[in-house]
């Protein structure tokens, strides 16, 4: 699914939200908001509610030359495969993974982050600052670098 705020799809920030609960996938969409941050671009949202359809999402791109996500948003909590995992997967098989903001359950977590390799993490509960300084450090942090936000 594919969420447009504004016109000028060219100078979009194109981020994939990975969640198995819609409710948590709205509330992040609706947390980071139409930009994260002043002077940033206007998001374009794209969701997956299964660790395969982020595959799937990133394989249809690459055939499709387009660019890569310029950033995941992958929640740890997903009961089947979650984030933590997906996000480790792709770091050792992608040349370049696109970098990730991690929800995790709580700031304890954060070492989990880090051999996940994610650029930024967010514990729960979500709130939308967080969310926001969250995918900006993500989109700004060294590769394999872990930001705690929130």
């Amino acid at each position: 699914m594919t969420t447009n705020d504004s016109p000028g799809a060219a100078d979009r920030l194109e981020l994939l939200i990975f969640s198995d609960d819609a409710n948590v996938r709205r509330e992040v969409i609706e947390g980071i908001g139409r930009r994260p941050a002043k002077g940033m671009p206007f998001v374009t949202w794209f969701e997956a509610a299964t660790a395969e359809g982020v595959r799937l999402a990133m394989k249809d791109r690459a055939e499709a030359g387009q660019k890569p996500f310029d950033a995941l948003v992958l929640d740890a909590e997903v009961k089947k495969y979650g984030g933590m995992g997906l996000a480790h997967e792709l770091f050792t098989e992608m040349d370049r993974r696109p970098p990730v903001l991690l929800l995790t359950a709580r700031p304890q977590d954060d070492w989990l982050a880090a051999w996940s390799k994610v650029e930024a993490v967010v514990p729960r509960p979500l709130e939308p600052l967080a969310l926001q300084e969250g995918i900006v450090a993500a989109l700004r942090a060294r590769r394999g670098s872990v930001v705690a936000a929130g």
